[in-house]
């Protein structure tokens, strides 16, 4: 079930849903069925010249290819057609353990060719964070991007129950806490993370 506007302001008027910001008109963001949140001002690039691959087995390669960007307020962050990069939101959530989140570009954004995740629009329960954007620009022109704007909505859902082992609670919650856009982890991922040989006898 997706909660409403007045369920969304009862939620973090209790303290069950946590949104943590600066920003005083933040409740003005809440829409019917969702809530709108803000870009951040740091941004992480590829750099595709540095790094002939990138190596789910090898995290090097991640750190090598990526270079961190940060605007300042009112400066724009220019998307160039089929660039993908990564932002975050200004705000911080935290999700209860029987809730789900969704993450959505607004339309308005979407109408220009930006899109806000790939794939991972789903925040699980339990999780902890700013919400790391994955933003493609599809149009044949440029894009700017402002620190500050209104950049995605997000929908919260109900569900049947507790998780049984929330984000917080998994052994590879490899994004819990997070602040600034984070690159992909899948190198600790259990079938990535060699498993050490048994001594020989």
């Amino acid at each position: 079930m997706i909660l409403s506007d007045r369920d969304i302001k009862a939620a973090i008027k209790s303290g069950k849903v946590k949104i943590e910001s600066e920003n005083p008109e933040l409740l003005s963001y809440i829409h019917a069925s969702s809530m709108d949140l803000r870009l951040g001002n740091v941004f992480k690039i590829y750099e595709h010249s540095k790094s002939a691959v990138l190596d789910p087995k090898n995290p090097k390669t991640f750190a090598a290819a990526m270079r961190t960007i940060t605007i300042a307020d009112g400066d724009p962050f220019i998307v160039q057609p089929g660039e993908f990069i990564l932002g975050v939101t200004q705000e911080k959530i935290t999700v209860p353990d029987d809730m789900v989140v969704r993450v959505e570009g607004r339309s308005s954004i979407g109408r220009m060719g930006i899109i806000i995740h790939s794939t991972a629009g789903f925040v699980d329960p339990g999780f902890s964070g700013t919400i790391t954007l994955e933003i493609s620009n599809l149009n044949r022109m440029p894009i700017a991007l402002y620190p500050g704007m209104r950049v995605c909505q997000i929908a919260f859902e109900t569900m049947s129950s507790p998780a049984e082992t929330p984000y917080d609670k998994k052994p590879y919650s490899k994004y819990q806490g997070q602040m600034l856009p984070e690159e992909s982890r899948l190198s600790i991922d259990p079938e990535f993370v060699k498993i050490p040989e048994p001594p020989n006898c």
